[in-house]
């Protein structure tokens, strides 16, 4: 088996990951897993998918994240992730779908409008 290429993306923030079959080490913009997310949640946030399919230590995983804060990037990565183990077993799509890992999370910040403070928010409104 050769490299699996997949994309996953989540508000501003794509990520490029490349699934090979290994020792199950997690490398992030040439960083491991702990230093790029020093936070516990976010790292298994990117390691769902793989405990899910108890694939853990199967795989080397190569990401490469763009764009958004920490919690789009990590959920983009686990986005890429579970669609990677999808194109290498079939099998697998079942219990990620049902995990919510294959769906696209179409939340995006709304612009801001003109003449008011924010998106939805409205100056103080004055009567006299």
């Amino acid at each position: 088996m050769e490299v699996v290429n997949t994309v996953g993306r989540r508000k501003a923030a794509v990520a490029r990951v490349y699934v090979k079959p290994g020792k199950g080490t997690i490398t992030i913009n040439r960083k491991d897993l702990a230093v790029y997310f020093p936070l516990e949640i976010l790292q298994f946030e990117v390691k769902q998918p793989l405990l899910v399919t108890n694939t853990l230590e199967n795989y080397d995983i190569n990401i490469n994240l763009d764009g958004g804060g920490i919690t789009g990037q990590a959920e983009a990565a686990r986005m890429g992730i579970a669609r990677a183990l999808c194109e290498i077993d079939a099998e697998l799509r079942p219990a990620l779908k049902k995990a919510g890992f294959l769906t696209r999370d179409p939340r995006e910040v709304e612009r801001k409008k003109p003449g008011q403070p924010g998106a939805r928010r409205k100056f103080q409104f004055s009567k006299r």
